[in-house]
């Protein structure tokens, strides 16, 4: 590294730790990680352990026997009576969380797609289970056959891998989605004060009367918001552990099971966060630097928070993994490398296509940037 380039390398990094707002860009943001880290895993505890007593108001619209009113009251089932459509009123007022019809030895439950039904649609089939279960066995003991041998012919223990945790998984994925909006946000006030607004203030113009290089200056200002928007990445993955680790304590979904990212997913997430900064930093250089004023350059620079964050949240949403293809599409190839490399499959093919192919894109905009500066067009164009 030239010392032209390395001048500017400070010049930039001083302005930047000096400037409140782009230490409040790159240090305030990343505190969101937690609350979306503890807040999912509050809202997952709470549906986990939702209380009985909030689904299990069910309407009969036929007179229950003995052994169904035990049944119910063992599994603390509210019983409701009425007719068909004196608990379809019931229902469409919320009274009762679901009800059920009986045709002859059909019981057919009517609900709908609500969480609280979703819940009492459960309870309701867990109760008819049981139902069924005692029938079967007083109609084996009445045909004289062992009804514990043959209920029982085959037996099933559930085994819940640590990588296949739901929650855990779920919640780390879209926290990595945060960091990408983090990084993002974090890069665009820097990009938009050194290109931008030292336009404006005319700083620029005095910096290009020294004998230096633009590819120097470009680069220079390149490095410093690549540095702001690394620093956020990694003080949002130190704070999604941290969180992972109060998490783990906290809530009972967990138990039992490691939530923390393994020491191979860290390392590779740094990898991702890294590329990530430099392919977003370089974007936000390029942009700002056509601007004419801060506030045009930030108006521009808006959309990108958008742009970044929504094809991977698309990705994740709909659970798609790594391909070579995706591997090099911008933006997509984060997102989806980073869901891989956090269920426990790291493709180093992908990896390296995602490094390289954003080293192009950012050498092909750095090429125009830099062409467009030494014709100074992007400085002196009203």
């Amino acid at each position: 590294m030239n010392n032209n380039l390395m001048n500017i390398l400070k010049k930039e990094l001083r302005e930047l730790f000096r400037d409140k707002k782009s230490l409040g860009m790159m240090l305030v943001i990343p505190i969101f990680i937690p609350l979306v880290i503890i807040g999912m895993s509050t809202l997952f505890e709470n549906q986990v352990n939702k209380d009985v007593e909030e689904y299990n108001k069910i309407g009969f619209a036929y007179e229950i026997n003995d052994i169904e009113e035990n049944i119910a009251k063992e599994m603390n089932i509210e019983v409701v009576n009425g007719t068909e459509t004196e608990l379809k009123q019931k229902f469409e007022k919320s009274e009762i969380d679901l009800y059920v019809t009986k045709d002859n030895n059909k019981y057919i439950i009517n609900s709908n797609s609500s969480d609280t039904s979703s819940y009492a649609v459960n309870l309701i089939e867990l109760y008819y289970d049981t139902y069924k279960q005692y029938l079967q066995k007083n109609y084996l003991q009445e045909n004289n056959i062992d009804s514990e041998k043959f209920l029982n012919i085959i037996t099933i223990e559930k085994n819940m891998l640590e990588e296949e945790n739901f929650f855990a998984n779920y919640i780390k994925n879209y926290a990595f989605l945060f960091i990408i909006m983090a990084i993002t946000v974090s890069a665009t006030y820097p990009a938009t004060d050194t290109t931008a607004g030292e336009r404006e203030r005319g700083t620029l113009e005095t910096l290009l009367t020294f004998p230096i290089k633009s590819k120097d200056i470009i680069i220079g200002k390149f490095l410093g918001v690549t540095v702001s928007s690394i620093i956020t990445g990694m003080v949002s993955l130190v704070l999604a552990i941290i969180s992972l680790v109060i998490s783990q304590k906290m809530f009972s979904i967990y138990e039992g099971i490691d939530i923390m990212f393994s020491i191979t997913s860290i390392v590779f997430a740094v990898i991702v966060i890294i590329v990530m900064s430099l392919f977003i930093s370089g974007l936000c250089i390029a942009i700002a630097s056509t601007s004419k004023t801060f506030k045009e350059a930030q108006s521009a620079l808006t959309p990108l928070t958008f742009i970044a964050f929504f094809p991977g949240m698309i990705a994740f949403m709909m659970g798609i993994t790594g391909t070579p293809l995706l591997s090099i599409i911008p933006f997509l190839n984060f997102t989806v490398i980073f869901t891989d490399i956090n269920n426990g499959s790291i493709d180093i093919l992908n990896i390296i296509l995602m490094t390289i192919s954003t080293i192009i894109y950012i050498s092909i905009v750095f090429s125009y940037i830099i062409k467009q500066y030494k014709s100074e067009k992007v400085l002196f164009s009203k």
